[in-house]
């Protein structure tokens, strides 16, 4: 499926693309045998509301950030290697549909997408690639994800011990 887009032209000027955007605040991003598969707009819920972020599947790393200015500027860059992710999808909120969890060992968080088939077609590409890449390196798949973070008003004790309530003094995500 990606083989054949790796080191080519076009490729590597939608890649260069991608790093422009993000500027000097951003990572390199062009690696040999590195394809950039897509992109898109999803919702990320953030700990005070839920906002919109640009994200950007490659065959080995998901990115994403930040939208100053759609297609043109973009910061605070994020970079998560695929062989640690795994997928949960998650039941629709009032507020948030079509969601799922993006779960890795060190960080585990919540997005939605526009439509229940952006969602499904997200969740597929990942996984393709996850399993792809996973199969090339012989490791095995993330066991021990972090703690998802949660709105803050969302509940009263921690979700990773299950029994530490918050206070003043013991503020949310304690187990982080």
């Amino acid at each position: 499926m990606m083989d054949h887009l790796a080191n080519t032209e076009i490729n590597s000027q939608r890649i260069a693309a991608v790093e422009s955007c993000f500027g000097a605040s951003g990572q390199p991003l062009a690696l040999p045998g590195r394809v950039l598969l897509g992109e898109g707009i999803l919702t990320k819920e953030c700990r005070k509301k839920p906002k919109p972020r640009i994200f950007f599947l490659f065959n080995d790393i998901l990115v994403y950030g930040s939208i100053i200015i759609n297609k043109r500027k973009y910061n605070s860059q994020h970079i998560i290697p695929l062989e640690d992710v795994t997928l949960e999808t998650l039941p629709d909120t009032l507020q948030m549909k079509n969601r799922w969890m993006i779960k890795t060992s060190k960080k585990s968080f919540v997005v939605s997408a526009a439509s229940l088939t952006e969602r499904k077609e997200w969740i597929s590409h990942l996984e393709e690639c996850i399993k792809h890449l996973l199969s090339k390196t012989g490791r095995q798949p993330c066991r021990e994800p972090a703690a998802p973070w949660i709105p803050d008003k969302a509940t009263d004790i921690c979700m990773r011990c299950t029994h530490t309530k918050f206070s003043t003094l013991t503020r949310r995500h304690h187990c982080r």
